[in-house]
């Protein structure tokens, strides 16, 4: 039987590296994904395949699409799809580098690199804003229930959808907000991490409460920090069985329900937005039954 990919459900590593890379025109991806594939143990390194890359070999992956562009309210969501995403994962930055040549060394008969952020963990799995990030992440049984495939058949059970987003914090601003600002923005006190009761109706937190839904909205977050010359921020990262919580949140951060617009928007912009969809793991790696 087909099992996830490990590192969706473990906790996030200690240090990170989030690969995206394009399919040239007129390449034939089949050989370097294959040999991708039956390297990718779906626990060091998470494999996402974007919708591109299916329509090249003619393969529709029923609820993977496009990421779609968002401009409401004054804020713009961007749409950057991509061929294939990989998370890799470790400990060790020297373990990162040289695993990311690996993947690019196969997949250079047919892919290009196209982007590369660095993450890492920050304390206790914290924002570098200092809240602490997935607290109402689901657990156990209830993380698979949320993330994972079932009831599909054999090449699909034990997938997952995964949205991407890296977002760019304005940390000179959070510095300049006294805490109980800084605490409404978010819904959370920072000193002791639990939720505001009086918080007001634009908290991240009231905006995205899973259970508040109908259906209930919960996503698996694997999100970290990331930090470089350009700036600092988190790259979101939320697995699911379908797009459907995930955009459900979004819309609501974007009060497309009731007009009010998450305060998270005044400390922190998306600059990407990408769907992929992470195949199962079956006896030699990856299993790509489904793309024939």
């Amino acid at each position: 039987m087909n099992k996830v990919q490990a590192g969706i459900l473990l906790p996030p590593p200690r240090l990170a590296r989030y690969m995206m890379f394009s399919l040239r025109p007129d390449s034939d991806p089949r050989q370097p994904l294959q040999e991708l594939a039956g390297t990718v143990n779906g626990e060091d390194c998470v494999l996402g395949l974007g919708a591109s890359l299916l329509n090249s070999l003619g393969v529709e992956i029923e609820g993977l699409s496009t990421f779609p562009v968002y401009s409401d309210v004054g804020i713009d969501i961007p749409s950057t799809p991509a061929a294939l995403w990989c998370w890799l994962r470790s400990s060790d930055r020297g373990e990162l580098v040289h695993a990311s040549r690996e993947i690019e060394r196969l997949l250079a008969p047919a892919f290009d690199a196209v982007k590369l952020i660095d993450a890492f963990q920050y304390r206790d799995s914290r924002d570098l804003t200092g809240y602490e990030d997935g607290t109402e992440n689901p657990e156990g049984d209830e993380a698979i229930a949320a993330a994972v495939v079932t009831g599909r058949g054999e090449g699909l059970d034990g997938s997952s959808f995964v949205a991407v987003q890296q977002w760019l914090h304005d940390l000179d601003y959070v510095e300049s907000m006294e805490t109980e600002e800084r605490d409404d923005v978010i819904g959370r006190r920072l000193d002791d991490n639990e939720e505001m009761e009086d918080a007001p109706e634009s908290a991240h937190v009231k905006r995205t409460a899973q259970e508040d839904f109908a259906p209930e909205a919960f996503v698996l977050r694997r999100s970290m920090p990331w930090a470089d010359e350009s700036g600092e921020g988190l790259v979101f990262v939320a697995f699911g069985k379908s797009f459907d919580a995930f955009e459900a949140l979004l819309n609501r951060m974007l009060g497309k329900d009731d007009d009010i617009v998450d305060a998270l928007f005044r400390i922190s912009q998306p600059l990407s937005g990408s769907y992929f969809w992470c195949p199962p793991v079956g006896d030699t790696g990856l299993d790509l039954r489904a793309l024939n």
